[in-house]
């Protein structure tokens, strides 16, 4: 074995914490493991592991060298990725940003079919409010409102509308009463979004009051905060119908103003390029759009109550 594959399987001995482990995992057997890190320990002139009866532990010189040899294992195995990219097999770590809210709703219940229908996928999925751009952010897939896209270059895919409407609990409508027209919002508790001062100015349309700069007591830099404080009875919110539709059926959740829907928005995914897209971006994309087109039923519910 020459020298660079030593560092690489010296990097795998020190991951796995043991040559067993390593051989396990590579499909070899400890001893041949265990034989190559001693040809690498004798082109050195040191020993670079410690032999314990359940592993091995680094010494100062291992420790030394851990880093150089993991990045080149990271290296190997980036390109390893790329080259079965090249063949069209999707493959590899696929990094993923949605909002909080939609992630927990729709996204995460729809992962399970995709992993296994692509085994050498791994998801690496971030769930945040914050703004993101992929050419910069270093992700392959970014599950935004068309709102949110600030990036004039990137790169949008629409998977579904999203309306947003009024609602309260029970709870809250009791204690404070139902508005009958827009301008009654100022009087009451509105949860606001503390990321996006511009989200909370909620437009009624030029004869129905126009755009009112709604406020109370509470904000907070996710949806999904608002939802539940909405829930809670902290508030009136405006959230999208793919969130509330089962709340609003069951009662949890009335409402409000029922002749108002805010439906210039969208659910889109971005990415930075659209040439050379790798398989495993194409696979995945393609798998959004399939399932928010309403034609599997985990977003049948999604595409019917965004439509109406």
């Amino acid at each position: 074995m020459d020298l660079p594959s030593q560092m690489i399987l010296f990097a795998q001995v020190v991951e796995a914490g043991s040559f067993s482990g390593a051989a396990k995992a590579l499909g070899l057997s400890p001893s041949s493991v265990s034989r190559q890190i001693s040809h690498l320990e004798d082109r050195v002139g040191v020993r670079l592991l410690n032999r314990l009866q359940f592993g091995v532990s680094l010494t100062a010189e291992g420790l030394a060298i851990q880093e150089t040899c993991q990045a080149m294992a990271a290296k190997v195995a980036e390109a390893e990725e790329l080259l079965a990219g090249m063949n069209g097999l999707p493959r590899g770590t696929l990094r993923v940003v949605a909002t909080v809210a939609f992630g927990k709703a729709q996204l995460l219940p729809i992962l399970p079919r995709f992993l296994e229908d692509h085994p050498e996928v791994r998801i690496s999925l971030e769930l945040t409010d914050r703004p993101v751009n992929p050419a910069l952010d270093d992700v392959d897939v970014a599950i935004r409102f068309s709102e949110q896209v600030e990036d004039a270059n990137a790169i949008q895919r629409k998977l579904a509308p999203n309306r947003r409407v009024l609602c309260a609990a029970p709870n809250y409508v009791a204690r404070r009463g139902a508005p009958k027209r827009p301008k009654d919002l100022l009087g009451h508790n509105c949860l606001r979004l503390s990321t996006n001062a511009q989200w909370n100015d909620w437009d009624f349309g030029a004869d129905a009051g126009g755009v009112l700069p709604v406020g109370g007591n509470f904000e907070a830099n996710s949806a999904d905060a608002i939802y539940h404080a909405a829930l809670a009875g902290v508030g009136i919110a405006r959230l999208s119908t793919y969130l509330i539709e089962d709340d609003l059926v069951s009662g949890r959740l009335l409402r409000l103003l029922p002749g108002y829907v805010q439906d210039d928005s969208a659910i889109v995914a971005i990415y930075a390029e659209r040439r050379n897209l790798a398989p495993k971006i194409r696979a995945f994309l393609d798998y959004l759009v399939l399932q928010f087109s309403g034609q599997t039923k985990p977003e049948k519910k999604l595409s019917r109550s965004m439509a109406g």
